[in-house]
């Protein structure tokens, strides 16, 4: 069974003017801190610690997030999905040059979102077996029991998010590909945190409809990840998140 971005996006075409999937994939995605890496290490090839991929289920069981790490500037994308069962192989590809695209030579981690294919189940225990240029790797995902979506089914485009790594959560909200949020600040103790995001009324955004992965780093030592709410302040994003996973 395959599974490709194009149909994700036209999951969500008819909310959009143009639903622009790969936009989603292409700018920077998260405040966790940037190390300079090895520049000689383009996209698609690893060493070290970037050999470790994670992974999350999002969107009430709907989607998933890779992370990844290289270039903050050039976020993988979700090129092809096939099932057998619950193991689900995942290809991820490098945007395409435009032309004006410039990698930066860091090696941070970056969040690529893709959709489960039909048939898998979302409570249940998912491998994905991950190939990124000649990088081959397993995230082991478990399941949530409390998932209510279907993959394949329509998103009701409310933000949700997942953990990756102690401390460390994709973000997943809806709106324009060209703007993607952008973290101002986060606080968080315990079972309770807050990020606030830059709000810019001046900005101008692409009228489409499109997933938006955000990692947001809180600190293993300082949150309680087995039940944790986040509240999402200012970019247009009020409201409270359950973290999963």
């Amino acid at each position: 069974m395959a599974f490709s971005t194009r149909l994700l996006a036209a999951a969500v075409s008819s909310f959009a003017v143009a639903v622009l999937l790969a936009g989603c994939a292409s700018g920077p995605v998260g405040t966790a801190p940037e190390s300079t890496g090895d520049p000689s290490n383009g996209p698609g090839q690893s060493s070290g610690d970037s050999d470790d991929l994670e992974g999350t289920l999002l969107d009430d069981g709907r989607l998933f997030a890779v992370v990844t790490r290289g270039s903050s500037t050039c976020v993988p994308q979700v090129d092809q999905v096939d099932a057998d069962g619950q193991t689900v192989s995942v290809t991820l590809v490098d945007p395409a040059d435009d032309g004006d695209r410039v990698c930066t030579a860091d090696l941070a981690p970056r969040a690529s979102i893709g959709a489960l294919p039909e048939g898998v189940d979302p409570t249940k225990e998912i491998t994905l077996q991950v190939a990124y240029g000649d990088l081959r790797d397993d995230v082991d995902l478990d399941g949530d029991p409390s998932f209510s979506g279907t993959p394949g089914s329509s998103t009701e485009y409310l933000p949700s998010a997942g953990w990756v790594d102690d401390g460390t959560l994709v973000l997943l909200t809806w709106g324009s590909s060209s703007c993607a949020p952008v973290v101002e600040s986060v606080e968080a103790a315990g079972s309770t945190g807050t990020a606030t995001f830059v709000t810019d009324d001046q900005q101008v955004c692409t009228m489409d409809m499109a997933p938006r992965a955000t990692l947001i780093e809180l600190g293993d030592d300082a949150v309680d990840d087995d039940a944790f709410t986040l509240t999402l302040v200012g970019g247009g994003l009020d409201g409270t998140v359950d973290v999963r996973g």
